[in-house]
């Protein structure tokens, strides 16, 4: 059964208000295909009841899974792949200059799905990283349910197939059952916090690099803004941030500017631009 325009604006006015992602008209169908497990494991036949039961009786757990199922998880190990190697090539070797007091690395994967964005950082750094350094690794995503798996770090066969090279797989992974499982050394580097981008952000220290890829997308120009004016005050003076190749600060945030590295593209502080708080239109 197809939705109704008022059933559709009910989701799309939940989504915006708790996630601040902008569901556009014509993306009814992703909205149906995703919401229909859910009715079907509340014992629901359609997603239009499904949804009238959600709107006429208030349920923040029924809302919070509604937000969670809609929130686009698509991911792979070392996807895209050239913020990977521009990291380990092109700016790992200055980090490891400008740190050598401290010999640590502290990284932010914002968005960060069912994990496989901050598990390949953390086998990047491990085999990279010399004798005597430690990484810090904090991964956040705004779905409980892709932090749970995240946090369990198993993976299927078809899930690891996707951009994870075999000699990583076996370095850095053991077989569990049908799965293959994180080892305790990757686990213990990387630290799974629940986060919402678009809302006033807890205090979470300064980063060194920031991956926040292939979200902004999903956000209208002011929360974009808010976005990156927010990101700005965590990004260490000297550090770097990454976004989706779709992604850019130009014409949104002039306190960056976009560095080349190897084949991507990195973002900067500006020397001598404070970072300024920034208002955030959404709710935890």
């Amino acid at each position: 059964m197809t939705l109704t325009a008022q059933e559709f604006a009910f989701i799309s006015g939940l989504v915006r208000r708790d996630a601040a992602i902008v569901l556009e008209a014509g993306k009814e169908y992703l909205v149906e295909a995703r919401l229909l497990p859910l009715a079907r494991k509340a014992g629901i036949s359609t997603v239009s009841e499904f949804v009238n039961r959600a709107q006429h009786r208030p349920e923040p757990e029924i809302h919070r899974k509604i937000v969670d199922a809609l929130t686009t998880n698509e991911t792979s190990f070392f996807r895209d792949n050239e913020p990977f190697t521009a990291l380990t090539h092109h700016i790992l070797p200055d980090l490891l200059r400008d740190r050598a007091s401290t010999r640590t690395l502290r990284i932010w994967s914002a968005a960060c799905s069912g994990g496989q964005e901050p598990y390949s950082l953390a086998m990047l750094l491990q085999d990279a990283l010399p004798a005597g350094w430690t990484c810090d690794i904090m991964a956040t995503d705004i779905s409980s349910e892709m932090l749970a798996k995240a946090e369990a770090g198993a993976f299927t066969q078809l899930e690891v197939n996707r951009g994870l090279p075999a000699p990583m797989l076996v370095r850095h992974f053991e077989r569990v059952g049908a799965h293959w499982k994180v080892s305790v050394a990757l686990r213990n580097v990387v630290t799974f916090k629940r986060l919402n981008l678009a809302a006033p952000l807890p205090p979470l220290g300064t980063f060194d690099v920031i991956f926040v890829r292939n979200v902004l997308i999903y956000f209208d120009i002011e929360t974009k803004r808010s976005v990156l004016g927010q990101v700005s005050n965590l990004l260490r003076p000297d550090g770097w941030m990454f976004l989706g190749s779709a992604e850019t600060t130009i014409g949104i945030d002039d306190r960056y500017e976009r560095v080349v590295a190897g084949r991507a593209s990195a973002y900067r502080l500006r020397a001598g631009l404070k970072a300024v708080p920034a208002s955030a239109p959404g709710k935890g």
